[in-house]
């Protein structure tokens, strides 16, 4: 009599990620591809932002980058989390990171050609958004698909640190190609990594999502902001992602011109551009150091907690750039801003991926996309114009301050204190989350009063 083969453990059952018989090859090439064409991406990201900021010296400029830069993300990440839930999500990366590259493209030859427009730099800027609203969803519910959850908070971890090499090699070499060859040199570059990064992402299988139920495609974006709307700890970090990049996010994305107007000349030999540059760097290097101890340690066990102390951090270390005299002691204090980064991103991430279940991630990532890429455009249309008639410092002092007081009171109200009880718990996808508001059934569907 032949035995029965045996069927999956329940752990594959639970975590089908588990069961993958090469998963750490498929983690690392994709973490792999993902860095490389997020290497060029940066190198995009500094170069535009040095170019504006030495060209024209205004807050407006800078304001009207971060609008363009950003809000397009937030208006397509609404259909982008639903697409990242009902589509290939390896497809989605792809064709985002080809168009994002294409564009790129379009803006080199333009400006080989002699055309050098603002309006050119935004509407490029604006594809790119679009780009990363579609690819950032798919990208963070596709780490998930692929790792198994026991070992989330320590890929995410070295995600984060694998990101702050690239971020502290990548304004090191922005400064020499945009010093020596040009700002269209960077372009060719991001063309480049975007390219690679595509055809180490082919290589991995990723298997649709298969979902028992197939909604209409509006269908599922009300339920997901239902979803996100009716899940206590969900929301309450939202808001906290929303507070952090209005309030710290924006006014820092001014440094470099505070550095322009407030340090300027040389500086132990160093120009304007290799000031900009050592600025980036100062921060990389925080981040790498901050995300390489995510990485090894794994974090607290109420990872709440590692948001909220990271949270206040951010408060009190804008209030030092802004009090900082000195060019070192800025650099100083951006190091520290730096190395709070893995602290609050890391657990955030990792709380969605292990509270939201698969088939719902892509939309709960895309409302994600969508607070921080609202946020920081309204953040630079406040603080942008604002640069222009007082001194960047006071601006960073008072973001400062409110972002502590707002941090204190997010804390303090019943779903914070809820949210620092519950941050302990790491209930695994599929469960019922533990802080899930009930919510009133649709007619013809009583289990939803009782949904995940």
């Amino acid at each position: 009599m032949t035995a029965a083969a045996p069927g999956p453990s329940p752990d594959a059952l639970d975590d089908p990620a588990a069961s993958r018989p090469h998963w750490k090859r498929d983690v690392i090439t994709f973490l792999s591809g993902q860095t490389i064409s997020l290497f060029g991406s940066m190198l995009v990201q500094y170069a535009v932002m040095w170019h504006l900021t030495l060209e024209t010296k205004s807050g407006t400029v800078m304001a009207f980058a971060a609008l363009f830069g950003f809000l397009p993300q937030a208006i397509i990440s609404i259909f982008g989390g639903v697409w990242a839930d009902r589509l290939n999500r390896k497809m989605l990366i792809i064709v985002a990171d080809a168009t994002i590259a294409v564009s790129t493209l379009g803006l080199a030859l333009f400006m080989l050609a002699g055309a050098d427009s603002l309006w050119l730099i935004y509407a490029t800027l604006a594809i790119r958004s679009l780009g990363a609203g579609i690819q950032t969803p798919a990208v963070s519910a596709l780490v998930p698909q692929i790792t198994p959850r026991k070992h989330l908070i320590r890929v995410n971890g070295l995600l984060g640190t694998i990101q702050a090499i690239m971020a502290l090699l990548a304004p090191a070499l922005a400064a020499v190609l945009y010093a020596t060859l040009g700002i269209v040199s960077v372009f060719f570059v991001d063309v480049a990594t975007a390219a690679i990064g595509i055809l180490f992402l082919a290589s991995i299988a990723v298997p649709t999502i298969v979902r028992a139920d197939k909604p209409g495609y509006f269908t599922d974006l009300v339920e997901g902001v239902r979803y996100v709307a009716t899940h206590r700890l969900i929301r309450w970090l939202l808001v906290l992602f929303g507070v952090i990049f209005l309030l710290t996010v924006a006014p820092s994305y001014l440094t470099p011109l505070m550095i322009v107007r407030s340090f300027g000349g040389e500086f132990f030999g160093l120009d304007e551009v290799a000031k900009l540059a050592v600025n980036e760097l100062a921060f990389s290097v925080g981040m790498l150091l901050g995300g390489a101890v995510i990485a090894i340690w794994g974090g607290t066990k109420n990872k709440v907690i590692m948001i909220v102390v990271s949270s206040v951090a951010f408060g009190i270390l804008s209030v030092g750039l802004g009090l900082s005299t000195n060019l070192i002691v800025f650099f100083a204090f951006m190091f520290l801003v730096g190395l709070a980064v893995p602290f609050f991103s890391t657990p955030a991430m990792t709380i969605i991926q292990l509270r939201v279940e698969p088939d719902r991630q892509g939309r709960v990532f895309g409302f994600v996309g969508i607070v921080m890429a609202v946020a920081m455009p309204i953040g630079m249309v406040v603080f942008g114009p604002l640069a222009d008639v007082m001194p960047v410092e006071t601006l960073l002092v008072i973001a400062g301050i409110v972002t502590f007081v707002v941090v204190t009171i997010a804390v303090l109200v019943p779903s914070g204190r809820q949210a620092l009880r519950e941050g302990r718990a790491e209930t695994p996808a599929g469960e019922a989350p533990v802080m899930q508001e009930p919510v009133m059934p649709e007619p013809g569907n009583p289990e939803a009063a009782e949904r995940r």
